[in-house]
């Protein structure tokens, strides 16, 4: 296939642009490197721009005779989006809705979205499964699930079929230490206690320590970058005219706060300073996937299935990347 990938630079964006090109398809970069990176992708295959410029954005389908669309350019800080719920309804749905428009007048029939687990809210039950009500508590979540059900009326009304891919919380790093998370500011747990590993920050923020859960703090399920990329891969293939597929994209494991700390502090031999701040809102206690819909239906398995796996990769890349890509 033919495939545009939307904020393809980015960290998610870059480990799937890379395995998309390696299982045969080719592959394009659509990016305005507001949080990507020139250094994550092939430099022949990006097309710098953005999604608010139309012009450009039809181009890119026209010229590249694009067939199939990966979307990830969306804002993904709760907080932030709590602060500034306009920049997310704008950015993830205004500008979300105009891709899929795009994609839809240049007869596109395969679009994968990059969904969250944040769609859920706070969930009845754990693990989450795919049937799980979709309460979000958060401007964040708001917009992807506005997005998700914008997705579902373009397949019913234009035969378009989308995947939904729901992810809990992404981290690692590419095998080869090549490719890793940079944003700027980071807000990710994972970079931040490896910043502080690497003396870069003097501690880690413990925002709440009173929530429901055995040792107070949130708990999350991690999965490995690369096999997010797996999953965008596998779904893509799947795709067929009309039909919707919505998978969450987790380990099935959750771990707290302070066990991804300790796990750190085992993996990088370091100490990690921490301290105690107050909840932030929109956080929900506990988000654990069930991941059981896409390996029975689509023979996805993770290659990380445990934490230190994945703080192993985080690691390599933070230790040779101390500074990222150092285009910030």
């Amino acid at each position: 296939m033919r495939i545009l990938v939307v904020g393809g630079a980015g960290y998610i964006g870059s480990h799937t642009t890379r395995q998309l090109a390696e299982s045969g398809h080719d592959v394009w970069v659509y990016d305005n490197l507001s949080m990507g990176h020139r250094a994550a992708v092939p430099a022949d295959r990006l097309i710098v721009a953005d999604l608010a410029d139309v012009g450009t954005l039809d181009n890119a389908f026209i010229m590249n005779r694009i067939d199939a669309v990966v979307h990830f350019a969306a804002l993904a800080s709760v907080g932030e989006s709590v602060r500034d719920p306009a920049r997310y309804w704008h950015n993830n749905v205004c500008l979300g809705i105009q891709l899929l428009e795009t994609a839809r007048r240049n007869g596109v029939k395969r679009f994968v979205f990059s969904s969250t687990a944040a769609t859920y809210g706070e969930p009845d039950a754990i693990p989450i499964t795919e049937s799980a009500p979709q309460r979000p508590v958060n401007p964040y979540g708001h917009t992807k699930l506005a997005f998700e059900k914008a997705l579902g009326d373009y397949a019913a009304a234009y035969g378009m079929g989308y995947a939904a891919l729901r992810y809990f919380n992404a981290a690692g790093a590419s095998r080869d230490g090549t490719i890793g998370e940079d944003h700027s500011p980071e807000t990710h747990l994972i970079p931040i206690v490896l910043q502080v590993a690497l003396g870069q920050r003097p501690h880690l923020d413990v925002f709440g320590d009173d929530y429901p859960t055995p040792d107070g703090t949130c708990i999350r399920d991690y999965v490995h970058v690369e096999d997010l990329a797996q999953a965008h891969v596998l779904a893509l293939e799947k795709l067929t005219d009309g039909a919707g597929l919505h998978f969450n994209l987790g380990t099935g494991g959750g771990y707290s706060i302070r066990e991804v700390i300790k796990a750190a502090e085992s993996v990088t031999g370091r100490k990690i300073a921490v301290r105690n701040a107050p909840r932030r809102p929109g956080d929900p206690a506990a988000l654990v996937a069930s991941s059981a819909k896409i390996r029975q239906e689509l023979g996805w398995k993770p290659r990380y299935p445990d934490l230190e796996s994945i703080l192993e990769t985080a690691w390599k890349w933070h230790r040779s990347h101390p500074n990222g890509y150092g285009d910030r």
